[in-house]
């Protein structure tokens, strides 16, 4: 049976506890990332599913990589993420094989925020796309392969504070072209007479006609029938919300 994230995330903090003395106990730990003693005691057991920002603190606090905590990468900068094969075929030192895809090794465990119109791109330009490139690196805590990035959300038609799932203006989505999009994903696409990408739940008949919905149920348009002429970009695999502060 797979293991779920928060397990693998308690086995990893608890190891990294145990071989750093000087963050051993959690009030150590607490005193270092600013987290609280209770809540870093339940995700050492497993018992909740850790926050990016929580996830960031205690990665930092070790000098880890984010993705360390999940099992991904080795402590020398390495992912070895759902792609690779098997963790012999990925180097073992901060050096990268020639071809290699993905963040520098200071990133990695990061993923770049781009721009709606580089996502449309994104499978054309991401051989040529360079650190510098990003609006800005931010961790993320779901699992990915090297080719996800991250958008910040734009507007209200897939906001739905009365739906299961709601993407307000201004969150953050991870999205993942290795992703299999299926009858109710949410993706990212683009349209062939579009250069702008553009986000909705993927919905697809028995007859196999696919449509793209907006969650706001009162948005104008609220389905589009597509063909042949949406390219799907990627899938969405976790959003983050801003708190009001």
């Amino acid at each position: 049976m797979k293991r779920k994230s928060k397990e693998i995330v308690a086995e990893q903090l608890d190891l990294l506890m145990k071989q750093n003395p000087h963050l051993g106990t959690q009030m150590k730990l607490a005193n270092k990332t600013g987290i609280g003693q209770t809540t870093i005691g339940r995700i050492r057991r497993g018992e909740v599913n850790a926050t990016a920002e929580n996830l960031r603190a205690i990665a930092d606090a070790f000098d880890v990589p984010v993705g360390f905590l999940y099992g991904e990468e080795s402590v020398h900068g390495v992912r070895l993420d759902m792609d690779s094969p098997s963790p012999s075929s990925v180097p073992a030192t901060a050096g990268l094989k020639p071809g290699y895809v993905g963040p520098p090794p200071d990133k990695v465990g990061m993923l770049p925020l781009i721009s709606w119109v580089r996502a449309g791109n994104w499978s054309e330009t991401i051989d040529n796309f360079a650190p510098g490139d990003a609006e800005e690196w931010i961790p993320c805590p779901f699992k990915h392969s090297k080719n996800a990035f991250i958008l910040r959300v734009v507007g209200k038609s897939m906001y739905n504070p009365g739906g299961e799932r709601s993407y307000n203006d201004g969150d953050y989505i991870a999205v993942d072209p290795c992703r299999e999009a299926r009858n109710g994903s949410m993706v990212v696409v683009r349209l062939d007479d579009d250069h702008t990408a553009t986000f909705k739940q993927l919905l697809i008949e028995p007859n196999g006609e696919r449509m793209l919905m907006a969650l706001n149920p009162s948005w104008p348009t609220r389905i589009m029938h597509v063909s042949t002429n949406a390219t799907i970009c990627g899938v969405v695999i976790g959003k983050w919300t801003a708190e009001d502060l």
